[in-house]
Order: structure tokens, then sequence, then C-alpha cells
């Protein structure tokens, strides 16, 4: 892990509640923001970080350039207790696994919430470390058109069944002892990086490809 000066990183006293919402945004967009400003108030948190990410393991074909996604990003959410972070480019982490072991060290005497879209969560046990991502944290699954059935019956959801809390105790998942999830049902938005860039709405998806 590289030594950074600790400016670089995002801001956070003692005794906050974080949420962390990793993922390409590639790009951003209404959804992201509709999310991160239901997140902040069902799940009583202090501050939201995205984590836009280098590039997604999972994926074939790498996402637009960092810089061009979070410039969108910071375009779009403007929001005081939202900090939108390059923090696995910074500490040169590929796998979230990585990205929260490392943050748990930084950062202790915080309560951090993994927070990620039901179409996740139907992926999860593909993911490097699932298990040990759930170990580490509390995560909010938040609900997409069309996708609870499939995150429902997935295997993380069967593997943790008994870890999860009903969606009226959701704002008491930030510190609740590990594993513990939730799926958080939110006024839903159908919107998704995917169809924005089919539909040749984000440019900046095709800046570096040939």
């Amino acid at each position: 892990m590289p030594v950074l000066p600790r400016h670089a990183l995002p801001a956070a006293p003692k005794g906050v509640r974080i949420g962390l919402f990793g993922g390409s945004f590639d790009p951003a967009h209404e959804g992201h923001v509709h999310v991160t400003r239901h997140a902040l108030k069902r799940l009583q948190l202090d501050q939201i970080w995205w984590l836009v990410t280098p590039g997604n393991p999972l994926k074939a074909t790498g996402p637009a350039p960092l810089d061009t996604r979070l410039a969108r990003a910071r375009a779009l959410m403007q929001h005081p207790r939202v900090q939108l972070t390059q923090v696995e480019a910074q500490l040169g982490t590929r796998f979230s696994s990585d990205t929260v072991r490392v943050l748990l060290k930084l950062y202790p005497q915080r309560d951090f919430v993994w927070i990620m879209g039901a179409d996740n969560l139907a992926a999860f046990h593909r993911w490097e470390n699932w298990r040990d991502i759930m170990a580490r944290l509390p995560v909010a699954v938040i609900a997409r058109p069309g996708q609870q059935r499939g995150a429902l019956a997935s295997v993380a959801a069967r593997s943790f069944a008994a870890a999860r809390l009903p969606d009226a105790q959701v704002a008491s998942l930030a510190g609740r002892k590990t594993p513990a999830w939730s799926f958080v049902m939110l006024p839903m938005r159908d919107i998704s990086s995917t169809r924005l860039r089919a539909q040749g709405d984000w440019q900046g998806a095709t800046a570096h490809r040939p």
C-alpha cells in the first residue's frame, strides 16, 4: 500500500457513520444521486463516499478514463455530506475486499456500511473474498427495478440469510456486529449506466477505445 499524505484521503472525524458506495460510475447518473440522498436518510449516515473505481475485475472491457468519470460524478452529485473519491486508485487496491480491509485500518473508530445495488448482490459470490466483506462490514443492498427476486435468491443472500435485518431496522445497520445486511426498499428509478452507454448518451465511455 502506498504511503499517502493524510490530506489526500477523505476527511472523517472519529465516531462518524460512513456509507461506502463503490462502482465504476460509467457514467454516474441521477439514479446514483437518488440512492445516495435516500441512503443518507434511511441509514442515518453522516457521510457517503463514492468509491469511483479504476476498473471492474469482472468486466472484460475497461470503463472510461477515471478523470472523465470523476468529472461527470462531480457535476451530478453535489452534497456537503457526500465525498467523491478515487480511493482505490490512491491506495492501489484492485478488489473491494482489499479496499475495505485497508480503509478499516486507516479509519479506526468509524462505523462503515457497504452500499450496493440488488444486481450486485445477485453476483456478489463472484467477487474476490466476498465473504470477507460481509465479515468486516454491514451491507445495505438497495432495491432496483426487477432485481429483487434474483438478489434474494442469490448465493450470498442464502449464505447469510440468518444475518439479514428487516427493512425497518436499516437505521441501526451502521455499527452492527457483523455479519449484518438488509435489503433496503427505496423509491426506485429505472435508469442504469449500461442503458446510457447503449443509447450513446455517454461519450466518455468510448473515449479510451478504438
